[in-house]
């Protein structure tokens, strides 16, 4: 255990709490096709630094997307995938710059309170009153793209978009997939171009890797007989009692 202690730069308490994060998160995200990022992102920034966190997520974020891709392809919406990309590929780096200028306990309270905001719209259900189309898409990209950089949470305002646009829940958990692996990748890359990707950060992605892979699996089996609206209550819950749990600590340190 010393070695693993020594390449993670963890304690043996902080590393359980991460273990224990990630596959929890992991079981979500094969569920309902997002909240992996939001998850492991607002409960570690919990014991380590966002700068640390994000880049490590994103990994983790593509290898998942990965995983699902092949179960849902056929449920993709490639239109909305265009609009999506074409606005969070700029935006990306702005939100790197962000997350690597910023100081820790101010990054926690911004990541905070963008994932309790991203919760609340959820949680209340908005609804569009026309179908959105390409510059909606974009635009959503922009937010998402922004969020990504700077606390690999961009999922979130995807999420809120899609379920106010009334898209199906096959095609939302399809469109997140490959959109997730996309910007998962893309944004690993970036914070790397930032020198935040450490090598600590890539021993505990590959640490947490099994988890992630049961975790998946645990979840799209349960996505396949399950409600499409039943994953969204616990899901977040958990957001925002870890967003204030976040808020807290970035307050009282």
């Amino acid at each position: 255990m010393a070695w693993i202690g020594a390449a993670t730069g963890l304690d043996l308490l902080s590393l359980l709490f991460c273990m224990a994060a990630v596959f929890v998160a992991s079981v979500i995200r094969g569920f309902s096709g997002f909240g992996l990022s939001a998850l492991v992102v607002s409960s570690i920034s919990l014991v380590l630094p966002p700068a640390e966190i994000v880049p490590m997520t994103l990994l983790l974020e593509t290898v998942a997307s990965l995983r699902m891709l092949p179960a849902v392809r056929h449920d993709l919406d490639w239109r909305i995938m265009g609009g999506l990309l074409a606005g969070a590929v700029p935006a990306v780096p702005a939100g790197a710059w962000l997350l690597a200028s910023l100081p820790d306990s101010a990054m926690r309270g911004v990541i905070s309170l963008l994932v309790l905001g991203a919760s609340l719209m959820v949680w209340r259900g908005i609804v569009f009153g026309r179908t959105p189309g390409l510059k909606a898409h974009g635009a959503t990209g922009l937010v998402s793209g922004g969020m990504f950089g700077a606390a690999a949470i961009g999922g979130l305002p995807v999420v809120v978009y899609l379920l106010a646009a009334s898209v199906s829940a096959p095609t939302t958990r399809a469109v997140l997939t490959l959109y997730l692996m996309v910007m998962g990748l893309y944004g690993a890359a970036v914070t790397g171009a930032f020198g935040l990707l450490t090598v600590e950060s890539l021993w505990r992605v590959v640490l947490f890797l099994p988890l992630l892979f049961a975790g998946v699996a645990l979840g799209g089996r349960k996505f396949a007989s399950a409600h499409p609206d039943s994953y969204r209550r616990y899901t977040l819950i958990l957001l925002v009692v870890l967003a204030l749990a976040g808020l807290a600590r970035a307050i009282y340190g």
